[in-house]
């Protein structure tokens, strides 16, 4: 009986898994064959968005005769950037935190915990004052360096460092080794699995970020894909093709990552959680 009531459960929950599946990719299938259709196309029925003929022009079009191009550029630049110096700077400040004792150090990790209580909508006013009196309002480094300080990726890893056995750095300093030393050639190679995670949600979070590129960027050469898109979309009251098609190039690369680094993502997410 057990095993029955066990396989129908199993059942039920794949039926459900599935079902909801082709609920989020429904949309995400549609826009691709739209993306695919000839301009001008005359639609009759549902059907007709998934008919034949098919072209990729669409694509190339834009690439070549848009602004999208330069957005996707920018997206690109921004995205690494965020992600490597949100890995440079998060991984120091938790070695700190987790490893090297200096008074206030749980008041610190205490006023970044306080940082996850605040929405990100409540600090873009002193933020867009703060830029702007600094001169950084329309510039990349504007657009990139707020998206660096994110405090859930810091808990994370200050509570993955936590994990690495003290006696390990404590053999380390006794051999003469200095904390530069020891983070790069002990704590960085141990920690790989949580780079890889807070990697992929800092390139994620950046490529996805809207609110603060609408408002830093002024130039629309520096715009970024999901401020350029709305824009571009815009121009288009009735055709959905080329729309469609923007959306698809904006989206292909994080449909990349994440069908890539897909086991990255869950881990992450099971560290991120709360331990007892």
């Amino acid at each position: 009986m057990k095993r029955k009531k066990a396989k129908a459960g199993s059942l039920i929950l794949t039926v459900l898994s599935a079902g909801l599946a082709i609920i989020f990719l429904a949309p995400v299938i549609w826009a691709f064959f739209v993306s695919l259709q000839y301009e001008g196309k005359q639609i009759k029925s549902v059907v007709s968005w998934f008919s034949p003929p098919y072209t990729f022009g669409n694509y190339l079009d834009l690439i070549i005769g848009s602004d999208v191009a330069k957005w996707l550029l920018n997206s690109v630049v921004v995205a690494v950037l965020v992600t490597v110096l949100t890995l440079l700077f998060s991984a120091m400040a938790a070695y700190a935190l987790s490893k090297i004792k200096f008074m206030g150090r749980n008041k610190l990790f205490f006023y970044f915990l306080l940082g996850l209580m605040v929405p990100g909508e409540a600090t873009i006013v002193p933020l867009f004052i703060t830029a702007n009196n600094i001169h950084l309002i329309d510039t990349y480094a504007g657009l990139l360096l707020p998206s660096v300080a994110v405090s859930m990726n810091l808990i994370i890893m200050v509570t993955f460092f936590k994990g690495i056995p003290d006696s390990l750095i404590e053999a380390a300093r006794i051999d003469g080794a200095g904390e530069i030393t020891i983070f790069a050639r002990i704590v960085m190679p141990l920690s790989k699995a949580v780079l890889s995670t807070i990697s992929i949600f800092a390139f994620i979070g950046s490529w996805n970020n809207y609110l603060w590129p609408l408002l830093c960027s002024m130039d629309s050469s520096k715009f970024t894909l999901p401020v350029g898109i709305p824009i571009f979309a815009g121009t288009y009251t009735v055709d959905y093709v080329k729309p469609m098609t923007a959306n698809m190039i904006a989206s292909i690369p994080a449909i990349i990552i994440y069908l890539i680094f897909e086991k990255q993502i869950v881990q992450g997410i099971t560290m991120s959680g709360v331990k007892g």
